[in-house]
């Protein structure tokens, strides 16, 4: 492999940009100028659009206003939900103890409170369970089961779990115990001999339910349970606030029915009337916020509680979100932030060893070589099980491959356990599988998966997962990646683009926040923030027109700082509110060596006077000619056809061979200094 291939550690001392590869959306010129007439769009918020496989106006409509679409009776698409709800009912009017056996995750601990308030409101007896991370490992098992049926309980409701349950489920039966099962995991061989399942692997993929969290199906289920006993609407607003808590939190993708749900939860959290979430609004800072947006669940509440569920205990959540007193709320909430305090440090420092150790080699063979192993597999005796899940995710996003990280199961260091996160590229589940017989228990999907194994296999199952990776990637997936929208240039950024932006949101899974990229900018300002973020002043020269600064944020980025007075940027928009004021700024999300430009350059023809500039583009080369009113001619090298742009119109191609842009474009080229050998190839 040549130097020029090489695969290179992102924090080398001599990389000064991150080390990426951009994946940038193919542009539909003709179709993304077809929408933005259609819809007084930015062509730029059309392509955006496009990029999200809404290609027609019917969908782009729909997509725009959810609440437009026809939503299917869930009684239609679930063939359990009747069952349900009739076993349900029944055990509310007889007075039978009914229990729910949840999981430690936000999908889990938001899905029990939500059945555990519908249901008490209902006048159910009803109480709750979660198995313990550290000692029982995720889902319902016999010894829960077996306490619920000595506590008296005749009716079990799992949530976000008990579809690969098939010995548990069966030991409740045994019991005489009524089982509905409530989840959104795939689906095993063998389904459990659950009375009702409900879970959306099992309906038609065409259903706006499919896409629905744990949370989604105990929603769903408690929606259609008030409403057949006639008791929805004091229900309504909080079930779907902790809807959307839980479904954010998971990261369901942000389509179908979740969209629309999690489109109107955001409007009654921001003015939330449950005492929890007022209290984890207060301590999280969100209180200031007149809109709450995904991003604020997902990076401010949606921690907050997960943090419970991976190293403390979860009832502290469920009773946070069940609680109608104030001073039991601030109390739990309190606690949420302590233990999200105590979650960072140890992400932190754990994080810090595992890199350490990666680029070391202690631990290991050798020191970790990204060219030669293509996966990351990081063992240590102190880390904390709760959140190595979370280490493995940066691990990811700063090295670009796969990473495996574990820990030991006790003291006595015979046993391991982990968490893996994946690449697009590889699937960590028929990485497990694999390996299979080195291991003890695995599972998991395509992104993500769980796994333990005896430590005299650890080698081996090392030198195995290689094995793998280099049986199913290739050298140049091993960088990290960037998914790009479109290209934009600075001047266009600007307040009217955000506003259309905003009628993308909320942005989640599959519904992702646009990144944009602009060639070529200036960096004039840049230092170090926080701890280890840089802040950066920018710009980008236009053709016949001054330059507009705008500020920059980049998170983890102060491996990088210095950056390189040019780049070329990939970034979100954002704005930031200060003393009353707001400004546009951009969070930068990937950057890369500059695209290669000459400087503009000024000339006269035809008693008039132009701009211009060459850019360098992939393939070949680009000439730019801007004229006083500010219209700008595009031509790509070796192109006839060429296309002719003003900020206010849409772009029109024309004809270059052709009078009066062939002339033009050879005195662009001459006032350049390009060759003729070089112009002729410019004119084709």
């Amino acid at each position: 492999m040549t130097d020029s291939s090489a695969i290179r550690l992102i924090n080398s001392s001599a990389s000064k940009v991150p080390d990426q590869r951009w994946q940038i959306a193919v542009s539909n010129a003709d179709l993304a100028t077809q929408i933005a007439q259609e819809t007084d769009l930015s062509p730029l918020m059309a392509q955006v659009l496009i990029n999200r496989h809404l290609t027609t106006l019917e969908q782009v409509q729909a997509f725009l206003n959810p609440e437009s679409q026809h939503l299917s009776s869930p009684l239609a698409d679930f063939p359990a939900l009747s069952l349900s709800l009739e076993l349900l009912i029944n055990a509310i009017n007889t007075r039978q103890r009914i229990a729910i056996c949840g999981d430690y995750d936000a999908d889990g601990m938001t899905s029990t409170a939500l059945l555990l308030r519908s249901l008490r409101s209902l006048g159910a007896l009803v109480d709750y369970a979660i198995p313990s991370r550290m000692a029982e490992g995720y889902g319902i098992n016999q010894r829960i089961i077996d306490e619920f049926y000595e506590e008296g309980v005749r009716l079990l409701i799992t949530v976000d779990n008990g579809i690969a349950a098939y010995d548990a489920i069966a030991h409740a039966r045994e019991l005489g115990i009524t089982v509905i099962i409530t989840d959104h995991h795939d689906l095993p061989p063998q389904l459990p001999p659950a009375h009702a399942i409900l879970n959306p692997k099992m309906i038609a993929e065409t259903s706006p339910y499919r896409g629905v969290a744990g949370v989604g199906v105990a929603y769903l289920l408690a929606k259609a349970l008030a409403q057949s006993m006639g008791s929805s609407s004091d229900l309504t607003d909080s079930l779907l606030e902790l809807f959307t808590l839980g479904t954010i939190a998971d990261l369901a993708p942000l389509t179908g029915v979740n969209r629309r749900w999690v489109k109107q939860g955001l409007q009654v959290l921001a003015k939330s009337r449950l005492a929890g979430v007022q209290a984890l609004i207060q301590v999280s800072g969100l209180s200031h916020e007149k809109n709450l947006k995904p991003e604020a669940i997902g990076f401010r509440l949606g921690p907050r509680i997960n943090a419970v569920g991976r190293i403390a205990d979860p009832q502290v959540v469920i009773e946070l979100l069940t609680t109608d007193d104030e001073g039991v709320a601030l109390e739990r909430a309190m606690q949420c932030e302590q233990i999200n305090q105590q979650r960072q440090k140890l992400c932190e420092e754990i994080e810090q060893e595992a890199i350490a150790l990666c680029e070391s080699g202690k631990g290991a063979n050798q020191p970790f070589n990204i060219q030669e192993n293509w996966v990351f597999l990081v063992v240590h005796p102190d880390w904390h099980h709760g959140v190595i899940g979370i280490v493995a995710s940066r691990l990811v996003e700063r090295y670009g491959v796969p990473v495996f990280i574990g820990t030991y199961e006790d003291e006595t260091r015979q046993h391991i356990r982990g968490s893996a996160r994946s690449i697009p590229e590889f699937n960590v589940f028929e990485a497990l599988e694999f390996c299979k017989d080195l291991l003890d228990k695995h599972g998991g999907h395509r992104a993500a998966g769980g796994f333990s194994f005896k430590a005299e296999n650890l080698e081996a199952l090392r030198s195995r997962l290689r094995t793998f990776a280099h049986q199913t990637l290739a050298p140049e997936y091993l960088k990290p990646l960037v998914i790009v929208d479109v290209e934009a240039t600075l001047a266009q950024v600007d307040f009217s683009l955000h506003s259309q932006l905003e009628a993308l949101h909320p942005c989640g899974m599959e519904n992702p926040d646009p990144v944009f990229w602009s060639a070529n900018v200036r960096i004039h300002e840049q230092k170090k923030i926080g701890k280890g973020h840089l802040k950066v002043t920018l710009s980008q020269e236009g053709l016949g027109q001054p330059a507009k600064k705008i500020t920059a944020i980049a998170w983890r980025w102060g491996d990088f700082y210095p950056l390189p007075s040019r780049m070329d940027i990939a970034y979100r928009l954002r704005t930031n509110e200060w003393n009353g004021e707001v400004s546009l700024e951009l969070e930068l999300v990937g950057g890369r060596a500059a695209t290669a430009a000459s400087e503009r350059t000024d000339f006269v023809h035809g008693d008039r006077c132009y701009a211009c500039r060459l850019v360098a583009i992939d393939p070949g080369k680009e000439l730019r000619i801007r004229n006083p009113e500010g219209k700008v001619l595009i031509v790509q090298q070796g192109q006839r056809i060429g296309h002719l742009t003003h900020p206010a119109t849409e772009p029109m191609e024309v004809d270059v061979c052709q009078p009066p842009y062939f002339a033009l474009i050879k005195a662009a080229l001459d006032a350049l200094g390009i060759d003729k050998a070089q112009n002729e190839k410019m004119t084709g």
